[in-house]
């Protein structure tokens, strides 16, 4: 699903810029993001793709630029302004507790409460109707809300974080390096879920090395080379080719080839 055409964009970040000390991590990246599109950032490592996210997600303040969520100026504060806002960041390394049950990582920090007698208590029967519910949505068959999270797949796992955080009413979904450390069936099941949470009109950041990962899930890719921009292109413009050769450098790579003599 490309909204482009139908929709304004959810987050437009402006020129920014971002310096610790006389480093320059950032210098004068634009990206937008739309409603139920897939926006792939790509690069090399030192590319600046981290630093992005965070500022994106209220981790840094830019130090020069503008944030636009909906349209209007953002100044996030602290990563729960971003995420209040509606912007939730699922890491490579996640937030889980592996001996603890799915519906209690599902709903770790935002317990259902019932009260019995005017005393609050969790609210086990909801969460764990919620939690199976919402796994079949993405294709994960649980044994029960109970299994606990160490058992699943690292897939499993990371579909569990994009599903709570689409959830807990997530509008713009950034996915740190999802698949990097899966394996193929894996990294199947994360793409897949991308997919599912796209079509819902969620809109994807997919930080992600991998060109394979992106082409197959992504409607733009934006490719990052130390804290700049080297272009932004939509599917169907860019073969794989192309976008790997802007990740690895190009000019550079055509240069250290003729000098090594064709060998690169």
């Amino acid at each position: 699903m490309n909204a482009r055409s139908e929709h304004a964009p959810i987050v437009e970040m402006r020129n920014i810029e971002k310096h610790f000390g006389p480093v320059i991590a950032l210098a004068g990246v634009s990206v937008d993001v739309y409603p139920g599109e897939c926006h792939c950032l790509l690069g090399d490592n030192g590319a600046g793709k981290s630093t992005f996210i965070k500022t994106m997600s209220g981790v840094h303040k830019p130090t020069k630029g503008e944030i636009l969520f909906e349209g209007k100026p953002m100044n996030f504060a602290t990563p729960r302004d971003a995420m209040d806002a509606g912007i939730a960041t699922v890491h490579q390394h996640l937030a889980m507790i592996p001996l603890m049950s799915v519906s209690r990582n599902f709903f770790m920090g935002n317990e259902p409460v019932k009260k019995i007698a005017g005393i609050p208590f969790f609210d086990r029967d909801l969460a764990d109707r919620t939690t199976m519910e919402e796994m079949r949505k993405m294709g994960i068959n649980l044994r029960g809300p109970d299994q606990a999270v160490g058992t699943l797949s690292g897939g499993e796992r990371q579909t569990v974080a994009i599903s709570r955080a689409v959830h807990f009413g997530a509008k713009v979904l950034i996915l740190d390096e999802p698949t990097s450390a899966l394996g193929v069936r894996q990294t199947s099941n994360v793409l897949a879920t991308i997919d599912k949470v796209r079509k819902q009109g969620v809109a994807v950041v997919f930080i992600t090395h991998n060109v394979r990962h992106a082409l197959a899930v992504g409607d733009r890719f934006t490719v990052l080379n130390r804290g700049q921009t080297l272009g932004t292109a939509q599917r169907g413009q860019i073969t794989p080719d192309e976008l790997q050769d802007m990740m690895a450098g190009g000019q550079e790579l055509a240069q250290l080839d003729d000098a090594l003599g064709g060998t690169v």
